[in-house]
C-alpha cells in the first residue's frame, strides 16, 4: 500500500519542518509513505526525513532538463535536491494551468527517464460522469502513459477533489479495475480521502493506496489513513 500526501499550496518551510519532525516519530511500518510539499519546502522535507522510509516527492515537474522555462523545475534539479518522485497531471494542473494529455506524457517520460518515481493523475469531471463518458476519458488519459516499474496512476474523480464528495466503493473499484485493464500499474485513489472512509476504500481489491489532499495536512488524520492502509 502506498499513501501519498499532496500538500498543494500549503506549508512553507517552517510548517513543513514542524510536520516532518513529528512524522518521523510515528510508527508507519507496513505502508509506503510519501509527502509532496510545495517546491519551497522540498529541501527541508528531504533533510528532515533523511534516514527514514518516508519519501519526498514534488507536485509537478517539467519535461526539459534546462532552458528558458520561467517558473518550471526540471527532473535533474529535483534529483539533485534528493527528491524521490513527482506528481504529474493533477486535476488542478489540468483545470487551472492548461495541462493536457500531451504535456502529462512529456512530463511523465522525462521524470521516469531521470530516475524519478511518478504518480500520474487521471479522472473525469462531474459533467463527463453524468453523460456516461468516464471510461472514454480514462482511456484517453491513460493512453499517453506507458507501464514502468516507477509509475503509478492515481484515479481522482474531479468531482471529488476538495468537494467533500467521495466516490462510492463501487465507483472507485470499477474505475480502478478499468484503468488496470488498460495499463499494468498500481492505482491509487484520490478524492476526499479521510480517516473515516479510508479503510473501506483501501480494502477494495484494485485500490493500491491513496493520494490524499486536505487530510494530509494534519498529522493525526494523515497517520490515521496510513494506519488504515496497513490493515487493508
Amino acid at each position: 500500500m502506498l499513501i501519498a500526501g499532496n500538500w498543494k499550496m500549503y506549508k512553507g518551510p517552517a510548517a513543513a519542518a514542524e510536520f516532518c519532525l513529528a512524522l518521523r516519530d510515528e510508527d508507519l511500518r507496513g505502508v509506503d509513505v510519501v509527502v509532496c510539499p510545495p517546491y519551497v519546502s522540498l529541501a527541508v522535507a528531504v533533510q528532515l526525513l533523511a534516514g527514514t522510509e518516508i519519501a519526498v516527492a514534488a507536485q509537478n515537474v517539467h519535461w526539459a532538463q534546462e532552458g528558458p522555462f520561467t517558473g518550471e523545475i526540471s527532473p535533474s534539479m529535483l534529483r539533485e535536491l534528493g527528491v524521490y518522485g513527482a506528481i504529474v497531471g493533477h486535476s488542478e494542473r489540468r483545470q487551472h494551468f492548461g495541462e493536457t494529455d500531451a504535456t502529462v506524457a512529456e512530463r511523465t517520460r522525462a521524470a521516469l527517464d531521470a530516475g524519478l518515481f511518478v504518480i500520474a493523475c487521471v479522472g473525469e469531471t462531474e459533467e463527463e460522469r453524468e453523460r456516461g463518458a468516464t471510461q472514454d476519458v480514462l482511456r484517453r488519459q491513460v493512453s499517453v502513459l506507458e507501464a514502468d516499474e516507477n509509475l503509478v496512476v492515481a484515479y481522482e474523480p474531479v468531482w471529488a477533489i476538495g468537494t467533500g464528495k467521495t466516490a462510492t466503493p463501487g465507483i472507485a473499484q470499477e474505475a480502478h479495475a478499468f484503468i488496470k485493464s488498460l495499463l499494468d500499474v498500481l492505482v491509487l485513489y484520490g478524492g476526499s480521502v479521510k480517516p473515516d472512509n479510508a479503510a473501506e476504500l483501501l480494502a477494495l481489491p484494485d485500490v493500491d493506496g491513496a493520494l490524499v489532499g486536505g487530510a494530509s495536512l494534519e498529522l493525526d488524520s494523515f497517520t490515521a489513513i496510513c494506519r488504515a492502509a496497513t490493515r487493508s
